[in-house]
């Protein structure tokens, strides 16, 4: 239940979870519990679609789904972890294990919703290329809310948060006690323009840099969630089969590893909508 309770932990209050992975706040309990968390879940889900087939493949999609996940995550990480660290990022590998499987967690836990509603449509409409449609809908649509929290986690991590100006620190309002007379405040006030002028010179030769650097940075994360969702479902291809086509004998894996997920889907709904 322990696992449970930091991804629980993760749902009610993402922004503190967050914020425990930037202090580093016991990574290595928050890793093996949402590993194990989304895994369970994962599994109970791909049982669900393997059991369209046969005993054999509820087994194997229960293995195989998490198994997907784990792969793609272990495949894309390096890519991630070292061209955000030629970038400037300060963030430790553990951290970056640790968002990854928020990812992870997030996308089980909203698939294991969607767990019933799959199970109603295979009971009662037992039409293979409505429940394969259906299924790459529900994955769709779960990875995209998992890769939109994701992102958003990473930036919240990464980029550094705007802090008062050194004007608007100056001219904050001064308590009772230390107020001041007219004379005293307007020679406060040429000081902070003086302090001011000066400070502006030398931000103005630092902004535009690190600007420029956090740009690149927002721009090669949305590369890598983009070659993250390539290497996802065509891996997801490459284990197949997860449904089991009817009428065909169990196969762990199809003995044509080769094609493309994206072609099959359009075939697949074409052949779905005008039996093409």
């Amino acid at each position: 239940m322990k696992y449970f309770a930091v991804l629980l932990g993760l749902l009610r209050d993402r922004d503190a979870f967050l914020n425990d992975i930037q202090n580093e706040v016991r990574l290595e309990r928050k890793i093996i519990a949402l590993l194990v968390s989304s895994c369970i879940f994962f599994a109970v889900y791909g049982a669900i679609i393997g059991s369209s087939s046969s005993w054999l493949q509820l087994i194997a999609s229960a293995i195989k789904l998490p198994a997907l996940y784990l792969i793609t995550l272990v495949i894309c990480l390096p890519t991630l972890y070292f061209f955000d660290i030629l970038f400037g990022s300060k963030l430790s590998f553990g951290q970056y294990i640790t968002l990854m499987l928020t990812n992870m967690a997030v996308i089980s836990v909203l698939l294991f919703s969607f767990a019933p509603v799959t199970l109603f449509f295979l009971i009662s409409v037992p039409d293979y290329d409505f429940f394969l449609l259906l299924n790459v809908a529900f994955f769709g649509v779960t990875g995209f809310v998992g890769v939109k929290l994701f992102y958003e986690g990473m930036l919240s991590l990464t980029v550094p948060k705007t802090l008062p100006s050194a004007e608007e620190q100056a001219i904050a309002p001064l308590p009772a006690s230390q107020s001041t007379s007219s004379e005293d405040r307007h020679d406060f006030t040429d000081e902070i323009i003086a302090v001011k002028d000066t400070q502006d010179s030398r931000i103005k030769t630092k902004e535009p840099s690190a600007s420029k650097l956090q740009d690149s940075r927002r721009k090669l994360l949305q590369a890598w969630l983009i070659l993250y969702g390539l290497v996802g479902s065509q891996l997801g291809w490459t284990l197949r089969p997860f449904f089991g086509a009817p009428g065909e004998p169990f196969q762990l894996f199809r003995p044509d590893i080769g094609g493309n997920f994206y072609i099959n889907v359009i075939q697949t709904l074409l052949h779905f909508l005008f039996n093409y």
